[in-house]
């Protein structure tokens, strides 16, 4: 079992490596390429982000759908790899694609952008929601599942950090040879092919064992209650939602902050850095405080850390390593809810399976990804709008954007962010009740209904509890 579990914790963890690389590249620098490699006009520009905004949240949407269709799949490999083979495949077509050289402008740019992009979004659906869903299914205890949340976003965060720490760098020494746009495209092209290589040892290396009693196919009449009457999931999701929101819309503008406001872009790579061991550390750390402290007490220690980071980098003079230590403190914060928003809503399955009577691991787990692209859409159009109002996007130089323009960015950067941060917490606070006793309750009952198939999982859980 403990081989199982170690082999199963690697290759999963390993597959997520190039996934958040090709995710990074597109939910933090496809608007920077759009803006400052291809120079989209701000009438098109206010199109392009008005078409991500609708083709996220539609997608947002659709991982619901998507998460029925793989509950309801029964194939000799299972329920997960064939998706996530078929969504590998696609969205790395279409990713190289949205880095291709257009030739198109005005009305035809956007037709095509608009395509493109769903296409995208779509695929990338078809393999994140099986991706995701497979990691509740590798275990039902919770110690073994942190550990492998924890690994995971250890892996993903060298991978988002990789590109944050040579996106700027390679693309410039690139474009010194082949131009600007083909240097973004060659980019992509290695970040996709860093991606299907780890796709490949998740997908031959992970073993699902059988952990619950086969259940009915859900229908489309279900889909939508397996999701509302699960409380807990309803409440867990509209709270990371916030953080979300306000995390991605401080990365996103990172690129811009280094060269409107630090005035030296060449300084985003060594914070990117920061950025990436503050994460790494935090995820490394994060099993370690598990055992001094129960969750709840780690979000709130983590939300302290984000708002501390968020002031210190708010009343920064442009010095790194203020800023840095800024860096240090909200990254640290938020690798710890990024791993705890995963456990929450692996355990929201075994709830709704404890309080529904069905087990739907990838409907209940395409929040996961719902809540990303949710918080990804929404912060993509905030600081499209930002950079329009700003006037950091019509600016032809540096100095061409005015104090006040320089002021709204770090605004809707740091302020913003943390406000969203708090009301998330709040919402936690407020309203999930799933703590490590419940969920011990939880997995107790459904083996007294004989609906586990391995009882021993629960002889773990209540063994890491005493």
């Amino acid at each position: 079992m403990e081989i199982s579990h170690r082999r199963n914790k690697w290759s999963f963890a390993v597959g997520t490596t190039g996934r958040d690389m090709v995710y990074t590249l597109i939910s933090m620098y496809f608007i920077y390429y759009l803006t400052e490699v291809v120079r989209t006009p701000n009438a098109v520009l206010a199109w392009v982000s008005a078409l991500i905004l609708t083709a996220r949240l539609f997608d947002a949407f659709m991982d619901i759908v998507m998460g029925s269709i793989v509950d309801n799949t029964r194939t000799k490999w299972g329920h997960y790899k064939p998706w996530i083979l078929i969504g590998m495949i696609a969205s790395a077509v279409v990713t190289v694609l949205l880095f291709s050289e257009m030739t198109l402008s005005g009305v035809a740019f956007v037709a095509v952008f608009a395509l493109l992009y769903l296409l995208w979004s779509l695929s990338w659906t078809t393999n994140d929601i099986p991706y995701w869903s497979l990691m509740p299914a590798l275990t039902l205890v919770q110690t073994e599942r942190e550990q492998i949340g924890s690994l995971a976003k250890i892996f993903a965060t060298i991978g988002q950090f990789a590109v944050v720490g040579t996106i700027i760098p390679v693309t410039k020494a690139l474009s010194a040879a082949v131009g600007p746009t083909w240097a973004w495209f060659l980019y992509a092209l290695g970040v996709v092919t860093i991606m299907v290589i780890g796709q490949v040892v998740t997908l031959v290396g992970t073993k699902v064992p059988e952990l619950v009693v086969e259940q009915e196919r859900v229908t489309v009449s279900e889909i939508l209650s397996v999701v509302v009457k699960n409380d807990q999931l309803l409440w867990v999701a509209i709270a990371m939602i916030t953080f979300m929101t306000g995390y991605v819309t401080t990365t996103t503008f990172g690129t811009y902050f280094f060269k409107y406001a630090y005035r030296d872009e060449n300084m985003y790579t060594p914070f990117g850095i920061i950025m990436g061991v503050s994460m790494l550390i935090g995820f490394a750390i994060f099993p370690l405080a598990r055992k001094r402290l129960s969750r709840r007490a780690l979000y709130t220690v983590a939300t302290g850390l984000i708002t501390a980071g968020y002031v210190v980098f708010f009343f920064a003079p442009m010095n790194l390593a203020v800023i840095g230590l800024a860096g240090v403190l909200l990254f640290v914060g938020d690798s710890f809810v990024t791993v705890l928003m995963l456990m929450f809503i692996s355990d929201t399955i075994d709830y709704g399976h404890w309080k529904l009577g069905r087990r739907n691991t990838a409907i209940t787990f395409a929040l996961q990804p719902f809540i990303n692209k949710v918080g990804a859409a929404l912060a993509a159009q905030i600081v499209a709008l930002t950079l329009i109002w700003s006037g950091i996007n019509g600016a032809q130089a540096v100095d061409d954007v005015t104090p006040s323009g320089l002021t709204m960015m770090k605004v809707m950067m740091l302020v913003f962010p943390m406000v969203m941060t708090l009301i998330g917490y709040g919402l936690y606070r407020w309203k999930y009740v799933i703590d490590e006793e419940f969920h011990a309750r939880i997995l107790r009952d459904l083996r007294s209904r004989g609906q586990l198939v391995d009882p021993e999982a629960i002889d773990a859980e209540t063994d890491t509890r005493s």
